[in-house]
C-alpha cells in the first residue's frame, strides 16, 4: 500500500525532558492507527507534529504529494457571525465550493449565473452534498444549519468541527479524542461511519470498544519510544504483555551479568588506564540496561469510605424544568446499598441537572430528595475544577484536607496521598497550569475521594484519562463498598461497572432498565426492529399515489429535462429500497448471536427509512408538476 505519511527519527522536548526521541512512524493507505500512552507522555504533541501543526526539534515529517490531511482541532476556529451551513461550505472542498456557488447564484437570481452554477453541480455530482451535510450534522447533534455559530455551546462547536473534517473527506483523517463531547448513540454512529469507509485514520482515543472495532494498528508511546502492534486492542494487550515479560527477562539477565562485571571492576586497579576501556564502557551500558525500562508507580486509589446506614437516599415524584424544557418528570427511586447505576441518554436531556438535584446543588420544581443521615456524597463533576494556573498541586489538595484517616488512628498526609496518585514530591510543587489534562483529572478525583464518600457520583470520569488509569479506576470502583452512580460515554466502562441504568429518553422521561449498556442496546434494537416491521406493514397496505391520481396544479412549473429523468427513476428506486428494508427486517426478526450484526442491520434500516422518506417526498413533489 502507498505510504501517506512518514516520520523519520523525530524528537520533541517539553521543558527539560524528551517527550519522544528519534522515533519513526509510517501511515499507509487503509491503515487505521490508534496512538496510545499514559497521560503526559506526549500523544497530542506527537499528533500535532505529524499533522504539521508544530515542527519537530529533530528529524522530519513528510506527506506524500497530493495527499489531503484533515485534522479535528482541539481549539477550532469559525466565522462566528456566520451560520453552521456557511461555516461548513467555507471549507476548501470541491463539492462545498460548488454548493456554495449554487446557493449564491440562486440568491442573486441572474439566469446566466444560475445556469453556470447548475452545470457545475451536475459535473461534480454535488446535488446530494447538502443532504449529506444535513444528515452528518443531525447525527452529531447540530441539527439547525441556520443557527449562528456564536450561539453554539462548547460541545456543539467540537461536534461542528468534527462534522466539517468528516465532510471534507481527507485522504488521511487525524482525530484527537473524537468521542469526547459525544453521547453514546453518536459514538456508535461515528464508529459505524469510520468502520464502513476505506478511510486512512490516525487517532488518539481511550475508548476501548472504538479501539477494538475500528483500528488495525496500535502504536504505543512509552518512555519516549514508539512500539507498533499490527492488530486491534485485544492483540495490543496480548503483545504488550509479551514485550514486557521479555524486557523483564532481559533486565534480570543484565543484572546477573552486571554483578559479575561489578566484581571485576572492583578487583581492578584504581587507575583507569590499566583496565580495558571497552569493557568499562560496556559496564556502564549494562548498568543502564539492568535498571530496566522506566516504570511509574501504580496509581493507588485505596481510600476508606464512611460508614453507611440502612437509609441511603429516597427520591419521590421529582420534577424539574429549565428554560421551558422539561428535564425530569415524576421520577421516583429508593437507592439501596451497593447500587451500581449507569445514566445514559442524548446530550441535553438533563443528566447533569439530575445529578445536581440529587446532591442539592439545584432545587426541584416538585418532589422530594430525602438523603440518609450517614450518606456522604463524592461528586466528580464533568468540568475540571477552576483554579488559578499558578497555584501549586499540593496547595490545591490541602484546601480540601491536610490529612486523611485510613485506619485505627493512622493518618496519611496530603503529600503521601499525592504520591499514591502518581505525583512524586518534585511534581507536587508544580503549578496546576502546567499539568496535563489527565493529571488535572487525577487531582480532581483525589479531592473527591479524600472526603471518604460512601455515595460516588461520577459525571464523565473517563475524559482525558489514559488506558492504564482507566483500568485502575475500574478496579477501585469494582471494590467500592458504597453506592455508585455514573454518567459516561465509555461503553466498556459502563458494561464493566453498572448493573442497571437510568435511561433519559427526553421530555423528562427516565426509564429504569435492569442490565448494563450492551443489554440495553440489544433491547433497544429489538424494539426498533419491531417498530420498523409495524411501519413497513402499514406502508405496504397503504395505497401508493400514481402519476394518474397525483394532484396537479395549474400554477406549477413543468418539469425540466433533468427533473423528468429523476421522476421516472424514482419509482424503481423506492421499490428497490423497500425490498432491501424488508430483507433487513426479516434478518433482525430472525436474530443473531453477533451483536455487531444486529447493530449494523438496525443502522441500515434507519438509513433506508431516511432515504425512503426523502425519495418519496421528492416523488410526490415532482408528480404534482408532471403532465
Amino acid at each position: 500500500m502507498p505510504v501517506f505519511l512518514s516520520a523519520h527519527e523525530i524528537s520533541k522536548t517539553y521543558g527539560d525532558r524528551w517527550l519522544f526521541h528519534r522515533v519513526s512512524l509510517g501511515v499507509s493507505q487503509g491503515d487505521k492507527v490508534a496512538l496510545v500512552g499514559v497521560n503526559g507522555s506526549g500523544k497530542s504533541t506527537l499528533l500535532k507534529v505529524l499533522a504539521g501543526l508544530i515542527p519537530p526539534d529533530e528529524g522530519e515529517v513528510a506527506v506524500t504529494a497530493g495527499i489531503r490531511v484533515g485534522m479535528m482541532s482541539q481549539n477550532p476556529t469559525f466565522h462566528e457571525d456566520a451560520t453552521v451551513l456557511d461555516n461548513v461550505l467555507s471549507m476548501d472542498h470541491p463539492l462545498a465550493l460548488a454548493v456554495k456557488a449554487y446557493e449564491q447564484a440562486l440568491t442573486g437570481g441572474k439566469a446566466a449565473e444560475i445556469t453556470a452554477a447548475t452545470l457545475r453541480m451536475d459535473e461534480q455530482q454535488a446535488w446530494e452534498f447538502e443532504t449529506q451535510i444535513r444528515q452528518t450534522l443531525t447525527q452529531l447533534g447540530v441539527p439547525d444549519l441556520h443557527q449562528v455559530v456564536r450561539q453554539l455551546s462548547g460541545g456543539q462547536r467540537k461536534r461542528l468541527d468534527l462534522a466539517r473534517v468528516l465532510l471534507s473527506e481527507p485522504d488521511l483523517l487525524i482525530l484527537d479524542e473524537p468521542t469526547n463531547h459525544l453521547d453514546l448513540a453518536t459514538i456508535e454512529w461515528l464508529e459505524g461511519h469510520l468502520a464502513s469507509r476505506q478511510q486512512t485514520l490516525l487517532l488518539v482515543t481511550h475508548d476501548r470498544y472504538f479501539l477494538e472495532r475500528i483500528t488495525n494498528v496500535i502504536v504505543e508511546l512509552n518512555e519516549g519510544q514508539l512500539y507498533r502492534y499490527e492488530g486491534n486492542y485485544a492483540y495490543f494487550l496480548e503483545k504488550k504483555e509479551e514485550r514486557q515479560a521479555q524486557q523483564a527477562s532481559e533486565t534480570d539477565k543484565a543484572r546477573n551479568l552486571m554483578r559479575r562485571e561489578l566484581e571485576w571492576m572492583r578487583r581492578q586497579p584504581k587507575a583507569r588506564g590499566t583496565k580495558s576501556q571497552a569493557r568499562i564502557d560496556a559496564f556502564y551500558e549494562l548498568e543502564k540496561k539492568a535498571q530496566g525500562p522506566g516504570q511509574k508507580a501504580g496509581l493507588d486509589l485505596s481510600v476508606p469510605t464512611a460508614r453507611q446506614g440502612k437509609k441511603i437516599m429516597e427520591v419521590e415524584d421529582l420534577q424539574k424544568s429549565l428554560g421551558g424544557k422539561r428535564l425530569v418528570d415524576d421520577f421516583s427511586y429508593a437507592f439501596k446499598r451497593k447500587d451500581r447505576i449507569g445514566i445514559i441518554g442524548p446530550n441535553g436531556t438533563g443528566k447533569t441537572t439530575f445529578l445536581r438535584l440529587l446532591t442539592g446543588q439545584l432545587s426541584p420544581d416538585a418532589g422530594v430528595v430525602d438523603v440518609g443521615s450517614t450518606t456522604v456524597f463524592g461528586y466528580y463533576e464533568q468540568e475540571v475544577f477552576d483554579l488559578p494556573a499558578d497555584k501549586r498541586v499540593i496547595d490545591v489538595v490541602k484546601e480540601t484536607a491536610e490529612v486523611m484517616t485510613v485506619g485505627k488512628g493512622e493518618t496519611v498526609s496530603a503529600s503521601q496521598l499525592l504520591q499514591r496518585f502518581q505525583f512524586p514530591p518534585a511534581r507536587q510543587y508544580t503549578p496546576v497550569g502546567k499539568l496535563s489534562g489527565g493529571e488535572q483529572r487525577r487531582i480532581q478525583l483525589l479531592r473527591v475521594l479524600i472526603r471518604q464518600p460512601n455515595f460516588l457520583i461520577l459525571d464523565e470520569p473517563t475524559n482525558d484519562l489514559d488506558l492504564i488509569t482507566l483500568n485502575l479506576l475500574e478496579e477501585f470502583l469494582l471494590d467500592f463498598e458504597g453506592c455508585l452512580l455514573i454518567v459516561s460515554h465509555d461503553r466498556y466502562f459502563m458494561d464493566r461497572l453498572v448493573e442497571h441504568l437510568f435511561v433519559f429518553e427526553g421530555d423528562g422521561k427516565i426509564r429504569n432498565f435492569p442490565g448494563n449498556y450492551t443489554d440495553y442496546r440489544a433491547f433497544a434494537q429489538q424494539q426498533e426492529a419491531t417498530a420498523a416491521e409495524v411501519k413497513w406493514a402499514e406502508e405496504k397496505n397503504r395505497p401508493t399515489p400514481t402519476p394518474s391520481t397525483a394532484p396537479k396544479t395549474s400554477s406549477a412549473k413543468k418539469l425540466s429535462f433533468k427533473e423528468q429523468r429523476e421522476y421516472e427513476s424514482l419509482e424503481a428506486e423506492i421499490d428497490s429500497l423497500e425490498g432491501r428494508k424488508a430483507e433487513l427486517i426479516q434478518l433482525l426478526s430472525s436474530g443473531s448471536e453477533n451483536h455487531e450484526d444486529l447493530t449494523q442491520w438496525a443502522q441500515q434500516i434507519e438509513t433506508l427509512d431516511a432515504e425512503l422518506e426523502q425519495k418519496t417526498d421528492r416523488w410526490l413533489e415532482l408528480s404534482e408538476r408532471a403532465e
